[in-house]
């Protein structure tokens, strides 16, 4: 055993990113924005640590051969490989809570978690609120937080991939909520049974010249959750199109659509939606009724 201070092992494993050119506009975004951020849950996840630990609080540690050797493979296949942490680690974070990831589902990061846990949702929502679908769930980190949120409803988390329902399940069984999200393998909302008074939805939205352009680290995740065609709203308009037979009349769907809202309006024009805040700005995330949607 080494005694060594985890703050300059952090300091030095994201220098190394640095120089790869890993940065927030190429290959951060699925989990932290910060080449010093990314090396910090590398080297904390290495060495067994809360990936919430205070660094300049931390003395040193006695860290093995084999930690060091961790260490060091996590950060070569990082830069070399530029495989996304959250791959590496199987673990990723949303609202503070864990998720088991792997490369069967996209790395959650929805803005839509926030917009439950703020409560920003609460005022389209009422006591009569008891059934939510999460549709294109992919790894259920919405279904979970929809339904710790809202203690009170039930939870269908549908998604078109066998194999990201896979990932689906661990989390829904890790977090001990199995009896109340059921996991339906569906295109869309072929076999979600409804009404549903809240649908939530994470779809695949970017457009084919982003789709081009994407760095490593998202092109490593299933292109099914990401691909949207050419302007992003392939999903988006057969959703549109049937949403309004899924929703109860006091019904509303919430959308995430990233930074498509010029395609989003040029693909529908009448429609007039409510855009919420979020952290990312009021153009991630959008509300549509049942009275808008017919």
């Amino acid at each position: 055993m080494t005694q060594l201070a985890v703050l300059p092992l952090v300091e030095q494993a994201a220098a190394r990113l640095r120089a790869a050119g890993i940065s927030a506009q190429n290959g951060l975004g699925q989990g932290t924005l910060d080449p010093f951020d990314e090396a910090a849950w590398l080297v904390l996840w290495a060495l067994g640590l809360p990936l919430a630990s205070d660094l300049q609080s931390l003395g040193p540690q006695a860290v093995s051969a084999e930690e060091a050797a961790r260490i060091e493979q996590l950060l070569r296949r990082r830069i070399q490989e530029r495989i996304p942490t959250a791959y590496l680690t199987r673990q990723a974070w949303l609202c503070g809570l864990p998720f088991y990831v792997d490369e069967r589902a996209i790395i959650p990061r929805s803005f839509i978690a926030e917009v439950m846990v703020d409560a920003t949702l609460d005022v389209w929502l009422s006591a009569r609120t008891h059934r939510v679908l999460d549709l294109c769930t992919g790894n259920a980190s919405l279904a979970v937080i929809a339904a710790l949120t809202y203690p009170d409803v039930k939870v269908d988390a549908s998604d078109i991939s066998a194999q990201a329902l896979e990932v689906a399940r661990i989390n829904v069984e890790q977090h001990a909520l199995a009896d109340r999200i059921t996991l339906i393998e569906s295109d869309g909302l072929q076999h979600c049974p409804g009404p549903y008074d809240l649908v939530i939805c994470n779809p695949p939205y970017v457009n084919a010249d982003s789709m081009a352009r994407l760095p490593a680290e998202f092109r490593a995740e299933p292109s099914l959750a990401l691909a949207g065609g050419v302007d992003g709203m392939d999903f988006v308009r057969r959703l549109l199109a049937q949403a309004v037979s899924c929703l109860n009349r006091e019904g509303v769907l919430v959308l995430e659509i990233g930074n498509e809202r010029e395609n989003f309006e040029r693909a529908f024009p009448a429609l007039a939606p409510i855009w919420l805040p979020t952290s990312a700005g009021d153009e991630q995330v959008l509300v549509l009724t049942h009275e808008q949607l017919s």
